[in-house]
């Protein structure tokens, strides 16, 4: 039986966590052993929570109360880590108090160090906090000299189909007259 379909029929195909229907992924607990007991099936929402892709919505994550009794060690990782990660809400703080994980599990759900960190998400946004993401088209706000070149960006210069930097949030990159730079985000506005 495929990994696949042997969490859909664990699950009732419903995530294992906010019990939502629709699609549904496999996600790999980390540190992972590759078996189907270290996996669980996720809605897309929680999926890109616990990526840190998304701002935590912690009206959605109340559902944590009732999955932090589950059977399936990995949802009970998940669970006790997303509970860490919200622990600022009584709510959450009140779960982690009753929630009780065996030695075996406990090691294994602090063994990526995500529950030292806060809920916080780093995110690419513009000027004006507005979201960005890979192919959005952007303005300059300012005009910008570019390093180790004679080009100059103009004030109000549309910059098309723009690529996140991956390791820093405050830079996209995007072509100005055919050459490919690095703008930080505080001079851009996305266009809608």
């Amino acid at each position: 039986m495929k990994l696949e379909e042997q969490l859909q029929q664990r699950s009732g195909n419903q995530c294992e966590l906010c019990k939502a229907g629709g699609a549904l992924k496999a996600y790999d607990v980390p540190p992972s052993n590759g078996y189907a007991d270290s996996h669980i099936l996720l809605c897309d929402k929680c999926l890109a929570q616990i990526n840190k892709k998304e701002e935590l919505d912690s009206a959605h994550w109340r559902c944590l109360t009732e999955a932090m009794w589950s059977e399936v060690p990995a949802v009970q990782v998940v669970a006790w880590r997303m509970l860490n990660r919200l622990r600022n809400e009584s709510w959450a703080m009140e779960s982690l108090d009753m929630m009780y994980l065996a030695d075996d599990t406990l090691a294994w759900a602090k063994a990526t160090g995500d529950h030292e960190s806060d809920g916080s998400v780093d995110l690419h946004k513009d000027s004006n906090g507005h979201l960005l993401q890979n192919g959005d088209t952007v303005v300059l706000i300012k005009s910008l000299d570019v390093k180790g070149s004679t080009l100059n960006a103009k004030l109000g210069t549309v910059v098309r189909n723009i690529r996140l930097v991956p390791d820093n949030t405050e830079q996209i990159e995007g072509r100005i007259e055919g050459q490919l730079i690095v703008i930080l985000t505080k001079y851009v506005r996305k266009q809608n």
